[in-house]
């Protein structure tokens, strides 16, 4: 298993922009999928956006156009640029990796996959 820690979550205005950062460590960070995930107060978590090792990135709709993944993996590190925030925005976020994109997204991982411990976004109108 990777270990994945979350950053860069705060405070900032409604239209205001955030990098949240997700550092990887413990095994090989290029074989694996990566993904972010969010969950607001009395509210499932729902999946945000994915990456594959190599590039290839998904969105849910509610955060396409404005939300950007990516990816270093010379860093071991990914990446959530939000741009436009929006108060329904504001939530947990969390990080997520596994081998293959497809658990990932369902954000139902297999034993090889972690889960980071999240960084609280909280977007005021």
């Amino acid at each position: 298993q990777v270990q994945l820690v979350e950053s860069g979550g705060r405070l900032v205005q409604a239209g205001g922009s955030l990098r949240l950062s997700c550092v990887a460590s413990g095994r090989t960070f290029s074989g694996y999928a990566m993904g972010w995930f969010r969950q607001a107060p009395g509210k499932e978590r729902e999946f945000v956006a994915a990456c594959t090792w190599n590039g290839g990135t998904t969105y849910a709709d509610s955060v396409k156009g404005r939300f950007t993944i990516s990816r270093d993996n010379a860093k071991n590190t990914m990446y959530l640029q939000m741009n436009s925030l929006k108060p329904e925005d504001t939530a947990v976020y969390y990080c997520n990796a596994d081998l293959t994109v497809r658990t990932v997204v369902a954000g139902s991982l297999s034993d090889f996959g972690s889960w980071g411990q999240g960084t609280q976004v909280t977007v005021s109108s």
